[in-house]
C-alpha cells in the first residue's frame, strides 16, 4: 500500500519533498507537520544508532530495525530507505529487499560503491563494475517478485564523480533495464548536468538528492522541479541542526550552570508538548477505548 502511495505521490506534477529523519523523534516531528514522504537517510541512521562516521560501518540489521521503526511511526506515510551497497552478493542483495519490504518500507536505494563504502558527498569514492551494480538491482528484482512485494527499487550511482555522465547514465539504464523504478544519480553539481540527467532517463522519474554544503547545489524546491526531478531527498534537514542545537545547549549548560528555556515566541518544550508530539494524545485514546484509565489524568 505504501509503494502504490508513493507511486501516486511521484506521479503528481508537485516535487514530493522527502525530509531526512532518523531516529523516532525526527520522524514523529515530521510526520506530525505534514510530510508526504519521510526518507530514511543512512548517515543519520549510522549517527544516532552508532556514534559513526558514514562509511559503510552499519549492516543489514542496523539499518533494518532502524526502518522498520521509522515505518511504524510513519503509518500511511511512504517511507524511502537508504539500503548503502545492499550489503553483500546477489543473495544478499535479495534478502535485503526482502527484510525491507517486511519492514514496511515503499521504496529503498541501492548504489554502486564497494562494501566499504563511504557518503556520497564525500570523495575518494571506489565503485564495482556496472555489471556488478546490475546484478545487484537484478536480484532486488527477482526477489521482489518472489515475495510479491510492490515495494520500489531506487538505482543510485556514484559513477558520475569518479568515471562522467555518461557512464553514470549506462549504470542506470541498465539497472532500470532489470526492474529498478527510479534514477538517482549522485553529485550532481549543475543546471546542465541535472537536466542533461533527467532527459536521457525519461520516462523513469529522477530523484535528487540535496546535501547542506555537499556536491550538489542547494537547490529550493521550485528549483528542482522546474529542473524535471520528481522528488528530492533532504538527508541533512534535521541532522545538522540537531547537532548544532544540542552543542549549543550542552555548551551552554557548561558555561552558565542553566539549562537552555525557549522564550514565548518559540516552540514550546516542556514535558507535556514533547509528549504530545511523541503521540501520546493517541496512546490516551486508545487507553480510553479499551476501558484502561492509567493514562486519563496525563492530558
Amino acid at each position: 500500500m505504501s509503494a502504490k502511495r508513493l507511486l501516486e505521490l511521484i506521479e503528481a506534477p508537485d516535487l514530493l519533498v522527502c525530509p531526512g529523519v532518523f531516529d523516532g523523534i525526527t520522524t514523529r516531528i515530521a510526520h506530525r507537520l505534514g510530510a508526504k514522504c519521510l526518507y530514511m537517510t543512512g548517515a543519520g541512521t549510522v549517527a544516532s544508532r552508532l556514534g559513526m562516521p558514514d562509511l559503510g560501518i552499519a549492516n543489514l540489521n542496523d539499518m533494518h530495525e532502524n526502518a522498520h521503526m521509522i515505518s511504524g511511526i510513519a503509518g500511511d506515510i511512504p517511507v524511502i530507505a537508504d539500503a548503502d551497497t545492499g550489503y553483500g552478493n546477489s543473495t544478499v542483495c535479495a534478502r535485503t529487499l526482502n527484510f525491507y519490504s517486511r519492514a514496511g518500507v515503499a521504496a529503498l536505494h541501492v548504489e554502486d560503491q564497494i562494501l566499504s563504502k563511504r557518503c556520497g558527498h564525500l570523495l575518494g569514492k571506489e565503485l564495482v563494475s556496472g555489471e556488478e551494480f546490475t546484478s545487484r538491482i537484478h536480484a532486488m528484482a527477482i526477489e521482489r517478485k518472489r515475495i510479491g512485494s510492490d515495494i520500489l527499487i531506487i538505482a543510485r550511482t556514484d559513477a558520475l564523480q569518479e568515471f562522467g555522465l555518461e557512464e553514470a547514465l549506462k549504470r542506470i539504464k541498465s539497472a532500470i533495464s532489470v526492474g529498478a523504478d527510479i534514477a538517482f544519480v549522485e553529485g550532481i553539481k549543475d543546471e546542465q548536468q541535472a537536466k542533461a540527467v533527467v532527459a536521457a532517463l525519461a520516462p523513469t522519474p529522477v530523484l535528487i538528492n540535496l546535501v547542506p554544503n555537499g556536491l550538489t547545489p542547494n537547490w529550493s524546491t521550485k528549483e528542482a522541479q522546474d529542473l524535471g526531478f520528481k522528488l528530492a531527498l533532504y538527508p541533512g534537514v534535521c541532522l545538522g541542526p540537531i547537532a548544532v542545537a544540542t552543542q549549543k545547549s550542552i555548551k551552554n549548560l557548561f558555561e552558565t550552570g542553566k539549562q537552555i528555556e525557549l522564550q514565548n515566541n518559540e516552540t514550546k518544550a516542556d514535558p507535556r508538548e514533547f509528549f504530545i508530539t511523541m503521540g501520546l494524545e493517541e496512546v490516551v485514546k486508545l487507553d480510553k477505548e479499551v476501558g484502561a484509565n492509567s493514562t486519563t489524568d496525563i492530558i
